[in-house]
């Protein structure tokens, strides 16, 4: 099995009818609700950031795991580091990336790689100040169980 062939969540197995998802309700939102819960809360992204994740395995003791990720028009990630390597690829609109002296470390354009080091030294934002939509592919290189990311408290910066 590849890296990534594996899709996420797997079929769920059916329950009760009394506690199968009301009607209406997509599994997809119970996807997205599972994948937020490995974000700890602190600096959160702006409202309205999604990410939901295309495919996840497990070798050895690393998670991989691959996410699309959804910024807003004038929202951003929040201020966070990781505890392991990205590596994501823009599919539409423009990633602005700064770091913790709050300087832009890149503008990432469609079509453009960006690759995030780990580690709390590596406190950085996202931020979309563009008029469209940002769309991330993202792949997460993370020790078995860890969150997504980590939030860190804004660096003094006049903007998050």
């Amino acid at each position: 099995m590849g890296l990534c062939s594996r899709r996420y969540p797997s079929r769920p197995r059916r329950l009760p009818h009394a506690h199968r998802t009301p009607p209406g309700r997509h599994r997809r939102a119970d996807r997205r609700h599972r994948a937020d819960r490995r974000h700890r809360r602190g600096d959160p992204p702006g409202p309205g950031v999604t990410a939901r994740i295309l495919a996840q395995t497990t070798v050895g003791g690393t998670d991989y795991t691959l996410r699309e990720i959804t910024i807003p028009p004038g929202q951003s990630t929040g201020w966070h580091y990781h505890d392991g390597p990205l590596y994501g690829f823009v599919k539409q609109g423009t990633l602005s990336h700064f770091d913790s002296t709050c300087t832009s470390d890149g503008v990432y354009r469609k079509g453009s790689t960006i690759q995030e080091p780990p580690g709390p030294d590596n406190v950085h934002l996202g931020r979309n100040l563009g008029d469209t939509p940002l769309v991330l592919d993202v792949l997460y290189v993370l020790p078995h169980g860890s969150p997504f990311s980590e939030d860190a408290p804004n660096p003094g910066c006049p903007f998050h």
